[in-house]
């Protein structure tokens, strides 16, 4: 077949199957037009999940009568003029693809009045690359895009959408999704007649009532709220608590400057931030927004702009690993760090009415540890007796609590006794606590652990026998180049060819690993993220692995000084609210919830 050039409704169709992939798509890019119109107000009508009918209506700027046809022109757009607009874009649309694309598969009807003017104009099309004439209609200041049949163009494409209801509910998560970063716009979805989604405008301030919106009305109870700037970057959002974690990634929202996206970067450096805190096979909830200049990210990295490509990507990956650790690391029964401003409220627990997590509100002050109550931790290896990870010392200290005042009680409170030889129940202000034992003292040990390995960094063990690996000659080069970042982790690489490494020594952790498999996950972690994810990973499993082996079994009998020597090192230490697997360590049942249980005041 000889070269030629393809016709314009060609060209339409094909951009179509890059930007309209099912409904949701158009009612995406209608959304977003909207939103860079200036729109306070958005309304998106639906019959047959869009498949039959998509119309969304604003209150934005409207189109001049004479830009109406241009609007419909491939590659016409009023918000890119130059190359130096692309490198700093602020509007969430610029290709000018989304109309002639859905104009080119579906049948258009596109109304708009620009604001003052005294009526506005209509035009419309059949699919084809023939438009009517422009022609007067009444229409209130905005513009309304009316889809009708979508693909009837191009039947092979309707073949592989859904079911009514799959395709709805993608419509519907995308006018949820817009609605979270935008509470200062109004929003109202409509499903073959019936009233599905109003959410009236709340002011920029109003984000914690879109995010409740997009999550379900419980989320708030179970997240708290993180903000942090720096570096030409700002943070904020809301966690989940790990203990709220789901099968599945579906309630995961992040948006930079503005625009919902997925990057594999801000996926690294949340799966991070998460990593130890988590049951296995289990997905964190959040919703963040990041910002910076908008020349340190393309977002033209895919046609559906789905995707985005940070300049600084290491830069931007340590940022919200940091702020999310930090956050994380919060959440336990003091609310903060000792002697720091707390940087999260701490989580509930899941599952009892009432019941929480929280040890003191956001910014209470940590009591002073009371040394009486305290018995030295073991070491790891030390031996213990039993299965007990803390030695049984007899010391001084009386049986309870006795003429103690609750209200100057710390955040779990005294111990009162065991239940089980498994939970330590305890009283504080508020209530009752109850403490899985060893869940809270395996997670003190492995923080402890982390803490000591970072202090005296990695102890390496030659190898008897130098390994040689071959690798590509970017992955010799990057061992080069990272050579003291790999030292600093425990391994001793040097280039021994244009495509082969020499692996000398180890981390004395990783004993009777595969060393050699973990080396090239590592080289890939470096190309592909700039940090040592899994090589961490894997150290950080033998130290959960020790710290599991070195704790306080279920069924040792803990004296109440050594049980409430547990709970005061709880409250100081990081990412106590859950175990190393993600288990939650204790909750808490206050006095409202124990009436409750009671039926008391009823």
């Amino acid at each position: 077949m000889p070269i030629q050039k393809l016709p314009p409704q060609l060209i339409s169709q094909i951009a179509a199957g890059e930007v309209i992939e099912r409904p949701a798509s158009v009612v995406k890019e209608l959304i977003e037009n909207s939103i860079d119109a200036g729109a306070r107000r958005i309304r998106v009508d639906l019959e047959q999940g869009g498949i039959r009918l998509i119309r969304v209506s604003d209150d934005g700027s409207g189109i001049p009568r004479e830009e109406l046809t241009l609007a419909l022109s491939r590659h016409a757009t009023s918000k890119v003029s130059h190359m130096d607009d692309l490198e700093s874009l602020r509007t969430l649309g610029f290709r000018g693809e989304a109309l002639p694309s859905i104009a080119s598969v579906a049948r258009l009807f596109l109304t708009s009045t620009q604001t003052g003017a005294r009526s506005g104009w209509r035009l419309a099309g059949d699919g084809s690359d023939v438009f009517s004439d422009v022609e007067p209609a009444a229409h209130p200041p905005g513009t309304t895009v009316e889809i009708r049949d979508l693909f009837f163009r191009v039947p092979a494409r309707r073949k592989f959408l859904r079911t009514e209801r799959t395709e709805y509910l993608h419509c519907e998560d995308v006018v949820r999704t817009h609605a979270a970063v935008r509470p200062d716009v109004g929003f109202e979805l409509r499903h073959n007649g019936r009233a599905v989604l109003e959410l009236p405008a709340t002011g920029a301030d109003g984000g914690a009532e879109r995010v409740t919106a997009l999550l379900g009305g419980d989320f708030p109870q179970h997240a708290f709220e993180i903000e942090r700037e720096g570096s030409g970057l700002s943070l904020r959002g809301w966690l989940g608590a790990p203990t709220r974690a789901r099968s599945q990634p579906d309630q995961q929202f992040f948006f930079v400057n503005g625009r919902p996206v997925r990057d594999r970067v801000l996926s690294a450096a949340v799966r991070r931030a998460y990593r130890d805190v988590l049951y296995q096979g289990r997905h964190p909830v959040f919703v963040l927004f990041l910002d910076l200049d908008p020349s340190g990210v393309d977002v033209n990295a895919h046609p559906a702009k789905h995707e985005v490509r940070f300049r600084e990507g290491r830069l931007v990956h340590d940022f919200i690993f940091q702020t999310l650790h930090r956050g994380l690391a919060a959440v336990r029964p003091a609310g903060g760090h000792p002697g720091e401003e707390p940087v999260a409220d701490a989580a509930p627990a899941p599952g009892i009415p009432g019941a929480s997590a929280a040890g003191l509100p956001s910014g209470a002050p940590v009591p002073a540890r009371d040394t009486r109550w305290e018995l030295p931790l073991p070491q790891v290896g030390e031996p213990s007796p039993g299965l007990s990870g803390y030695a049984s010392v007899p010391g001084p200290g009386p049986a309870g609590p006795e003429g103690r005042d609750r209200e100057g009680a710390p955040p779990l409170g005294f111990a009162l006794g065991q239940v089980a030889d498994i939970f330590i129940l305890a009283e504080n202000a508020r209530g009752l606590v109850l403490v899985d034992m060893h869940a809270a003292h395996e997670r003190v040990t492995y923080e402890r652990l982390k803490r000591e390995w970072r202090e005296a960094r990695v102890t390496r063990q030659p190898l008897l026998v130098p390994e040689t690996l071959a690798v590509t000659p970017a992955e010799a080069d990057l061992v080069e180049s990272s050579a003291g970042l790999l030292r600093d982790l425990g391994f001793e690489l040097d280039r021994s060819g244009p495509e082969t490494v020499r692996l000398r020594a180890a981390p004395a952790l990783l004993q009777g690993r595969d060393l050699t498999g973990l080396v090239r996950d590592l080289l890939a972690d470096l190309r592909n993220l700039g940090h040592a994810d899994r090589a961490e990973a894997a150290l950080d499993a033998v130290l959960s692995t020790m710290a599991c082996h070195g704790s306080v079994r279920a069924g040792r009998r803990l004296s109440l000084p050594e049980m409430n020597r547990l709970l005061r090192d709880m409250e100081e230490t990081e990412n106590s609210g859950q175990c190393n697997h993600g288990r939650p360590t204790y909750v808490e049942l206050d006095r409202q919830a124990l009436d409750r249980l009671f039926l008391r005041g009823r």
